[in-house]
């Protein structure tokens, strides 16, 4: 869910200067085996499908940094969606909030994709079980939607939008499709209201950028090039935002030079006033079980954003540095609860998808 946008200028390879440019670019991989490699995992699901390919849909979920912190557990007549908490982002989410939200993503994919073949089921959650989140199959009848369709479809999109309007025939579907008990979804299409929001996330983002514990684990799970993000499977490729690629070794100090917390906040400002509007989600408590329920409701409308052909992405500054938080659920009338997500949406471009890593590596034996 937490994603950062590099600004860096196509002028940092340069610098290497001459032959040491050119052995640079070298063993970076191409987009176009990037994509090669990448399109597989985005294949539409069969009609009869695995378990294994169902949990493949699942893992196209968004999630925090990329970091995929999730394992997958077959039993009878049930998948179950175990936290991973070695992938945990400590400084980010030190109670592992968006890790718990990005379970209840995987498990909304699944719970589509599985009634969509004629399987449909029920999720719950388990406290017990290491906080899992359990998909047990019910029925035996096809339940196709269009938030189905959307799940290889789906990206967050980390790019300018292109300022339309969304019509309110389409924002009464997002709400419908968000519609999951025990969570609130708040709708800013209004200019105050976003400016007001836009102020929490810069103010967030510079918070953030000021910590060195926070650059440092940003860092650490940003790929810089084609290879780097197929070699991992994981992490933030660069080249989905729309930056250029780098080699491994030049990628951090391209960071270190160009990603400071005002240029960051000159893209974030520009993005948000390009976005038709603003989505906030609150959980009816604080604790995983409502952190999965938040996950299945942001999901759902990210999805149901996709079909309707716009673009979304996530802005959660605000809910990640805790000083901001009050301010954000007053400016949503929802003072004294804990907001969950931000999310910006509109009609804007197609980005390179990010990586995935293979259901083998997810499936616990």
């Amino acid at each position: 869910m937490n994603r950062r946008q590099m600004l860096i200028g196509a002028g940092a390879v340069a610098a290497v200067g001459g032959g040491g440019a050119y052995a640079a670019l070298s063993g970076m991989g191409s987009s176009a085996d990037y994509a090669a490699a990448i399109g597989p995992l985005r294949r539409r699901l069969a009609d009869t499908p695995s378990a294994r390919d169902l949990i493949r849909y699942a893992t196209l979920a968004p999630n925090g940094h990329n970091t995929q912190p999730w394992r997958f557990r077959l039993g009878v007549r049930r998948i179950d969606i175990l936290p991973d908490f070695s992938r945990r982002t400590p400084v980010v989410d030190p109670d592992d909030h968006h890790l718990f939200v990005s379970l209840g993503c995987a498990a909304e994919n699944l719970s589509l994709a599985s009634a969509a073949r004629g399987a449909p089921g029920v999720v719950g959650f388990d406290s017990a079980d290491k906080g899992s989140v359990s998909f047990n199959f019910e029925s035996a009848r096809a339940m196709p939607s269009a938030m189905f369709d959307a799940i290889p479809k789906r990206q967050s999109t980390r790019a300018d939008f292109d300022g339309r309007a969304v019509g309110q025939a389409d924002l009464d579907a997002l709400a419908r499709a968000a519609a999951v008990p025990g969570v609130d979804l708040v709708l800013l299409t209004d200019r105050n209201r976003i400016d007001r929001l836009q102020d929490l996330v810069l103010a967030g983002n510079s918070a953030q950028m000021a910590d060195p514990a926070f650059v440092r684990e940003l860092k650490s799970w940003l790929r810089y090039n084609p290879r780097q993000a197929l070699r991992t499977g994981d992490g933030l490729y660069s080249v989905a935002s729309g930056n250029p690629a780098l080699p491994d070794w030049l990628g951090p100090h391209a960071f270190d030079w160009f990603s400071t917390a005002r240029l960051e906040n000159e893209t974030y400002g520009r993005q948000i006033r390009s976005s038709a509007g603003i989505a906030v989600f609150t959980g009816a408590g604080e604790g995983p079980a409502h952190w999965v329920a938040v996950g299945q409701a942001c999901q759902r409308f990210a999805l149901q954003a996709t079909a309707l052909g716009l673009k979304h992405a996530f802005m959660n500054q605000p809910v990640e540095v805790p000083r901001l938080r009050p301010e954000l659920a007053a400016l949503i009338g929802l003072a004294g609860r804990r907001p969950d997500i931000v999310m910006r949406f509109g009609y804007g471009p197609t980005l390179p998808w990010s990586p995935r890593r293979p259901v083998d590596a997810v499936l616990l034996a």
